[in-house]
């Protein structure tokens, strides 16, 4: 078969599937690859007869940039036939808490609204965020968490702020995140 010989028809059907393998095969960036989401646990909401049920699923992930620093979100994750396949588009309604679980350390220079870890939600364009911030007034790290769509976005998102405090006696140096922030 030559390329002339093919319909116009035909080539947007082969583009298609080319997208299609190359969204599914593509590698997550680095940043975010070792970073996977920790599943602590799934509670059903929707029995379904014979698919998947819909579930809530909570799951814990550290800060990649701060240490002492562990967020925890919940997902709504959609059942069914599509679900189970990886092809149903997730809602946006994801609520979010973080917390300090050791002295907090910053490892490099960040900016205000940088990506702290960000998870597919959809088969092609929508996508969840969890951004980080800091209130150098109030010495306070501040996490928001949304989704986005490609082409529509979702006003749904969380907040969730973390003060910067000693851990213990033996930590007396207490960092200020605006001097880490630009």
């Amino acid at each position: 078969m030559t390329p002339q010989s093919l319909s116009q028809h035909d080539v947007r059907w082969r583009c298609r599937v080319l997208l299609v393998l190359a969204s599914i095969l593509w590698p997550a960036s680095p940043v975010f690859a070792a970073d996977e989401p920790d599943l602590i646990f799934r509670r059903s909401t929707v029995f379904k007869w014979v698919s998947p049920n819909d579930k809530l699923a909570t799951y814990g992930v550290d800060d990649p940039e701060v240490e002492g620093v562990a967020c925890h979100f919940t997902v709504p994750e959609k059942g069914g036939f599509k679900g189970w396949l990886g092809l149903a588009e997730q809602v946006s309604d994801i609520s979010l808490a973080c917390r300090q679980i050791g002295p907090i350390h910053f490892k490099n220079k960040m900016e205000q609204g940088d990506d702290m870890f960000r998870q597919r939600r959809s088969l092609f364009f929508k996508k969840m965020q969890i951004v980080r911030g800091c209130d150098a007034k109030r010495n306070v790290l501040v996490y928001m968490v949304y989704s986005d769509k490609l082409i529509e976005g979702s006003p749904k998102n969380s907040t969730s702020s973390v003060p910067i405090m000693p851990w213990g006696a033996t930590d007396t140096a207490v960092q200020k995140c605006g001097e880490f922030f630009q």
